[in-house]
């Protein structure tokens, strides 16, 4: 079989060769040098370098152009799912397109099927919608949150005191990035509660593994400066009908699956659903409570490594882990300094640390890497209170303040 994978997520994570058999098949790699660079320099593939400056489809295409026919597109990242669905129907190979994927994109058709199926949501309208309403019209008065249909890591998400003030915001301009359409967003009523996120595979509607989490913070809060963290919780049987309600809602079926909720008096309210591996290090966590690794077994899953009914799944002996990350995006440096972080770093609880020194550097574009952000690790294992205590605790205390040119550190290095 001849396979095209648009490759963004490093190897380490997605582990590649442990999912698809590269002596059988003819694997093709479409990506940027960084991320071709991630892969073993012996694995037997083709390796196509796309600039990361325009369209992805379009990149990928032009990489491609002239090669033999593909019989399967692959495209894990969230960031690639449209782009992957637009190279299969250009290229004609078979899988999800446009409108498959929909569901898992687009947050009002998303929660539109989910209310459907019963389930609460919040209520929501799309901004082109709300922009139109009359006095009256919009069904919430409170808390509103304005967002991106496709959006991911909370990025362009704004919550504003009530529906008028962030209609407002978007009537003078102040909040949607140049040149973005209104009808890329929605507003939501802004429910507050605990999130929690169930991450996990289905194989043919049926969950083969899975584990869910509640976040220590918010991705919002993320975005906006703050660290975030997710502890393993008790997947309870409430938990688990939630979850298998709001993944048919949804259609999906054979998939990985990243879903969060908020937890509120009367019950879980469905936030949103991705058909993907959870971010930051939940993919490392995941393994380590259940000893399954989400990407390379559903790639061996799905490039008929194995049968669904052959596939091995390991017995958890309930041990519990969580992840942590710090933000490097809102500080405006290229370095940092650390201070208070001993403490912590010593703990027994702690399962990898990743911290970097004032010479090193941290990105400042958003992201939940280890090697991009200041601090960023996995704890465990332990109990959900003890994890989650662990971190609250980091939080409160640790400080990550900008390194400036004119900071000592910055000096040293330069002199």
């Amino acid at each position: 079989m001849r396979i095209l994978i648009l490759h963004r997520v490093t190897d380490k994570m997605i582990r590649h060769a442990d999912g698809i058999d590269h002596a059988a098949h003819d694997v093709t790699y479409v990506g940027p040098a960084d991320r071709l660079a991630t892969l073993p320099s012996d694995l037997r593939c083709t390796r196509i370098e796309r600039p990361d400056t325009g369209d992805l489809t379009e990149e990928v295409l032009a990489a491609v152009e002239g090669l033999p026919a593909f019989d399967m597109v692959l495209a894990l990242s969230e960031f690639d799912l449209i782009a992957g669905a637009r190279v299969r129907a250009a290229l004609g190979v078979p899988g999800d397109r446009e409108e498959d994927i929909a569901p898992w994109r687009d947050k009002v058709i998303m929660k539109s099927m989910v209310a459907a199926a019963g389930l609460r949501v919040p209520r929501f309208l799309s901004l082109s919608e709300a922009l139109a309403a009359g006095p009256g019209e919009i069904p919430w008065t409170g808390g509103t949150v304005l967002k991106p249909l496709d959006g991911a890591a909370s990025l362009d998400v704004h919550v504003y005191p009530t529906p008028d003030e962030a209609l407002a915001a978007v009537r003078e301009g102040a909040v949607a990035p140049e040149g973005t359409q209104w009808d890329g967003f929605e507003v939501e009523e802004f429910v507050t509660g605990p999130i929690v996120h169930v991450d996990g595979m289905l194989i043919d509607g049926k969950p083969m593994a899975i584990q869910a989490s509640r976040y220590v913070g918010t991705c919002l809060g993320f975005a906006e400066g703050t660290p975030l963290g997710s502890v393993q919780i008790e997947m309870t049987p409430e938990l688990s009908r939630w979850t298998a309600d709001c993944l048919a809602a949804v259609s999906l079926t054979t998939s990985l699956f990243h879903l969060e909720g908020i937890e509120t008096p009367d019950g879980l309210v469905f936030l949103e659903v991705g058909a993907r591996f959870g971010g930051a290090d939940v993919v490392d966590t995941f393994e380590l409570a259940t000893g399954v690794h989400m990407p390379s077994r559903y790639l061996q899953m799905v490039t008929g490594g194995v049968s669904a009914e052959d596939l091995t799944w390991p017995e958890s002996d309930g041990s519990r882990y969580g992840w942590f990350c710090w933000p490097s995006h809102t500080l405006g440096a290229e370095r940092c300094r650390i201070e208070g972080a001993d403490e912590f770093r010593e703990s027994p609880l702690v399962y990898r640390w990743s911290q970097r020194t004032e010479d090193e550097s941290i990105k400042t574009v958003l992201s939940y890497a280890d090697t991009d952000v200041p601090i960023a690790g996995v704890v465990g294992p332990g109990t959900s209170a003890e994890l989650t205590r662990f971190l609250s605790d980091a939080f409160a205390t640790i400080r990550v303040t900008p390194l400036t040119p004119t900071a000592p550190a910055a000096t040293e290095t330069t002199g």
